[in-house]
């Protein structure tokens, strides 16, 4: 492992041992006020805090992914469960990791993350929906907390690095983010997951999904696929490496599934989990050749599949194939008139090629379907900018500002916008944010300090250029 750190997972019959050498202090710094030297137990308001900092922390390294869409679709799934699950003292976050290793976990506090991999490698939407119940129940349980309770010397700090390498080591791309922390000392956690945690929250998980109005059998389908994948891949999945004990889970759900869940469920409820497995695949840091290769064996077998040709279209414009793209995007658009992602994308497409009127009109067919889409907005404001309609090229891109984006695109449209139609200090302010984004502290000091000439100093955006100057400054 790069920059100094060593992360070692060894197996036993009983528990999992992580030994790490990794940040303590300088991992989650804004824990030292409430963190103690030694503790009989986690409070509440400590698991949350807990929490929340590992949640920013993975946010702040990019380890997160940002597909509205996609993560829409988990947080819609896991408040289903939530709604026929045991009430917790958490307000629930659901986040996906941007690695291809196949894992899920939770983190004190009400966090449940899901791995990209594994969301590709489910077969319907029971089977994810039942890994969020698991994780839920092991939430609702505790059990984490339970965990640290034993460990009675360490500090909240330290944890989090904890959580970051039991959770995070065989996580792929999320593993890097673990290098970027910075060393300070080291420590050694012996983390006891039970099997009677694992019991517990295997039969509450099946209960909230069954509840819910899922297949129970999902939970054992999915356990299946996992050794399946197992064998195939000659490794082990990160997810049996923090869920231990697999083949007895397996038979006592089993024996659940025949004496106490026997009626069938449903395998969908929400719908498009493909459509949200496609736009993960290409939101991996894949070769675009491999994805173009994936797609057209799916469409050798099933030429009328939506979402693979949805995927070619994309990948072909990816690749520069923009006029196969259109050809693709129009075939997929004939089988389904009102898809707001084809008829968003075939737009976006159609702007590349410079056929603006096209464009304009497909992506505003796509905002009457989804009227909260970032980059339905963004291609609006770019194609009336190119149109020469500033006044309503300047409204899309004000619907980009209210989502408060933290894009330097987004940032850089803005700030081209206001320059076009002379609101000056609005455009250094963008510009700023900018090349802030850039990491140019000198260009965005610029700008920030020119734009304070624009803005009254009582209005609320001179005191976020203040801010931002002396955060640079800083």
């Amino acid at each position: 492992m790069e920059h100094g750190m060593r992360i070692t997972v060894h197996f036993y019959h009983r528990h999992i041992r992580i030994s790490l050498f990794l940040v303590v202090f300088l991992l989650f710094g804004t824990l030292d006020s409430i963190q103690g030297s030694a503790r009989a137990s986690l409070s509440l308001t400590e698991e949350k805090k807990l929490g929340e900092e590992f949640h920013e922390k993975l946010d702040k390294l990019n380890a997160l992914s940002k597909n509205e869409r996609a993560n829409a679709y988990l947080a819609l799934l896991g408040e289903r469960i939530l709604i026929h699950s045991d009430k917790a003292p958490f307000v629930f976050k659901f986040s996906i990791i941007r690695s291809s290793a196949i894992n899920a976990f939770a983190t004190p506090g009400g966090y449940v993350y899901v791995n990209q991999g594994l969301i590709n490698l489910v077969e319907n939407e029971a089977q994810l929906a039942g890994v969020l119940a698991h994780e839920i129940a092991h939430v609702n349980g505790r059990h984490i907390s339970e965990i640290i309770d034993k460990s009675k010397v360490i500090s909240l700090s330290a944890l989090a690095a904890i959580l970051a390498g039991a959770f995070l080591g065989g996580s792929g791309d999320a593993a890097a983010a673990i290098t970027s922390f910075s060393i300070a000392t080291a420590t050694t956690l012996s983390l006891k997951y039970s099997r009677e945690h694992e019991e517990a929250a295997d039969r509450m998980g099946i209960s909230y999904l069954v509840e819910a109005g899922y297949s129970g059998g999902a939970v054992y389908d999915f356990l299946k696929i996992m050794r399946r994948y197992e064998f195939y891949s000659s490794s082990i999945p990160s997810y049996f490496l923090t869920h231990p004990g697999t083949d007895e889970r397996t038979r006592y759900i089993d024996a659940l599934l025949q004496t106490t869940y026997t009626r069938k469920g449903a395998d969908s409820i929400l719908g498009n989990l493909k459509r949200v497995q496609t736009i993960l695949l290409l939101d991996k840091k894949t070769n675009d050749s491999d994805n173009l290769q994936h797609f057209k064996a799916i469409l050798n077998d099933k030429p009328g599949d939506i979402d693979a040709l949805y995927g070619l279209a994309v990948t072909q414009d990816r690749m520069g194939m923009v006029h196969d793209s259109l050809d693709t995007f129009r075939k997929a658009l004939r089988l389904a008139p009102n898809d707001p992602d084809i008829l968003r994308d075939m737009g976006i497409a159609s702007y590349k090629l410079g056929q603006l009127t096209a464009a304009a009109a497909l992506l505003n067919r796509a905002l009457g379907i989804n009227q909260n889409d970032s980059d339905t907005f963004l291609y609006l404001g770019r194609t009336y900018e190119a149109l020469g309609d500033l006044p309503n090229a300047l409204g899309f891109y004000r619907k980009l500002e209210e989502k408060h984006l933290d894009d330097e695109e987004t940032f850089y449209n803005l700030a081209m916008a206001y320059g076009k139609v002379n609101q000056l200090g609005d455009s250094h302010y963008y510009f700023g944010l900018y090349f802030k984004k850039k990491g140019k502290t000198d260009s965005a000091l610029f700008h920030f300090k020119a734009a304070m000439k624009y803005v009254p100093p009582d209005a609320a955006r001179a005191q976020k250029i203040t801010k931002e100057i002396e955060s640079l400054k800083r």
